[in-house]
């Protein structure tokens, strides 16, 4: 195991990381810049190093700041956590040319996830069911036109290196076909440096289902179950829950097969998310999250397994100390992420100071955040106050513990999201199970603060 980690990130998954590698007996290194001069996660770690500006190119997404804090704590590893660097395929080769090891998947696996038709023809070979579409970049407008010929409207237009959204058109009809090939094109240049595209057939009502894998070096490649993340606005993931309420036994046992096919196809390492959409009774590969995911304590709850601390004993060589077998799922948990946004002025970022900041207790009940009392949330970076998740003995009892949760907890000083979740719990179609990724966006509605 490794003597001492250096956590290339900030806030609650920064703190994450800390925990875990106190508990295995693992200096932490953590990084800050000026806005987090006095952050929770700089509080916490047994050493910290100053690495820039509050912007975040300059500080969080500069590889050359990281490495030299690596190399003037004189760690042994680097943990980039979620967000900032952690899918940045060339950081994590800078870190494996260097004396770190890299804490996460080999970059070379990276790479290939990273552009989206290089992963559909890993995932096609594997046999694990893509949404029809192209496992080559289009070049042109003729090119997609026969593509919507073949299959029809809607199809979608997307960058090659994309995610979140970005880069992603949809095309209803043959006259939009050029300006959003090009719209697609612009946006993956600019967010990517990749302004490649391909096409595919557009899922208009699909859910969002994922799945966790953890794979070691020495082959062995299990999942840990799927998680469930179609309540989402604007692409942005909202609430979590596991196991899926709209999988039958025989659909879940599918899903997770096709995830560890295609992780073992691709020689994938360390833990990652194989996404899928999921739409009338079939599922198609949507993408390789190759880190770990904001939401992975639920899959931690049903497993009672440390993730993170298994990412660190998978990059220092031990092997998974468990089959898939043992591997055994029991009951259910739902994450809430709650965020610095007001959901009655369309989830407008609201940066400010938590003056005060009680988080729920009890039974069933676990919080991941990155603030204490008096912390400030900054402008500069995303507006995760804090993610509370519960867990239950079944669905039932989860949406009730989850409304008990978000009623006891207490945040002044700036909105949070803690409305729309408890609206949320109180909507129909979610308490059924009935809903997609566009529920949110073109469905829901939120209730005044009146009512």
């Amino acid at each position: 195991m490794f003597d001492r980690v250096l956590i290339a990130n900030r806030g609650e998954i920064a703190v994450r990381i800390i925990q875990a590698c106190r508990e295995l007996g693992v200096e932490s290194v953590a990084v800050y810049s000026d806005a987090d001069e006095n952050a929770r996660h700089v509080r916490l770690a047994d050493n910290a190093y100053h690495i820039g500006p509050s912007v975040a190119r300059e500080s969080y997404l500069n590889p050359e700041s990281l490495l030299d804090a690596a190399r003037n704590a004189n760690v042994d590893a680097i943990h980039p956590g979620y967000g900032f660097l952690a899918e940045s395929t060339s950081f994590a080769t800078a870190v494996e040319d260097s004396d770190f090891v890299w804490i996460g998947p080999p970059s070379d696996v990276m790479e290939r996830f990273g552009e989206k038709t290089k992963a559909r023809a890993i995932m096609q070979q594997a046999d694990v069911p893509i949404v029809p579409g192209t496992t080559e970049p289009v070049s042109d407008v003729e090119e997609i036109q026969r593509f919507a010929d073949e299959h029809g409207y809607p199809i979608a237009i997307k960058a090659d290196g994309g995610g979140g959204g970005r880069g992603l058109k949809v095309v209803h009809e043959e006259q939009n076909i050029e300006e959003q090939f090009t719209s697609a094109q612009r946006e993956g240049d600019a967010y990517f440096d990749n302004s490649n595209v391909y096409v595919e057939r557009f899922l208009e009502q699909p859910r969002h289902i994922e799945v966790q894998i953890l794979c070691d070096k020495h082959g062995n490649v299990l999942d840990l179950g799927e998680r469930d993340c179609s309540i989402q606005r604007r692409q942005q993931k909202l609430i979590e829950e596991t196991p899926s309420p709209a999988l039958t036994e025989e659909e879940r046992e599918q899903i997770r097969r096709a995830a560890r096919r295609g992780a073992d196809e691709a020689g994938y390492v360390n833990a990652g998310t194989v996404e899928f959409l999921y739409e009338d009774g079939e599922f198609y590969f949507l993408e390789v999250n190759a880190r770990i995911q904001v939401e992975h304590p639920i899959s931690e709850i049903v497993t009672g397994l440390d993730l993170v601390q298994w990412q660190l004993k998978i990059a220092a060589g031990e092997t998974l100390s468990f089959d898939q077998e043992e591997l055994q799922t029991h009951g259910t948990a739902m994450e809430f992420r709650i965020n610095a946004e007001d959901p009655h002025e369309e989830f407008a970022p609201m940066p400010g100071t938590v003056e005060r900041y009680h988080p729920p207790r009890g039974i069933g009940t676990r919080v991941d955040d990155g603030i204490d009392q008096g912390d400030t949330i900054s402008p500069h970076y995303d507006s995760l106050i804090a993610k509370f998740i519960v867990s239950g003995e079944d669905r039932t009892q989860l949406l009730r513990r989850g409304k008990r949760v978000l009623q006891e907890a207490e945040i002044r000083g700036i909105p949070s999201t803690i409305p729309f979740h408890l609206a949320m719990l109180n909507d129909d179609a979610f308490n059924d199970g009935e809903y997609s990724t566009k529920y949110v966006d073109e469905v829901f509605s939120m209730p005044s603060e009146d009512e």
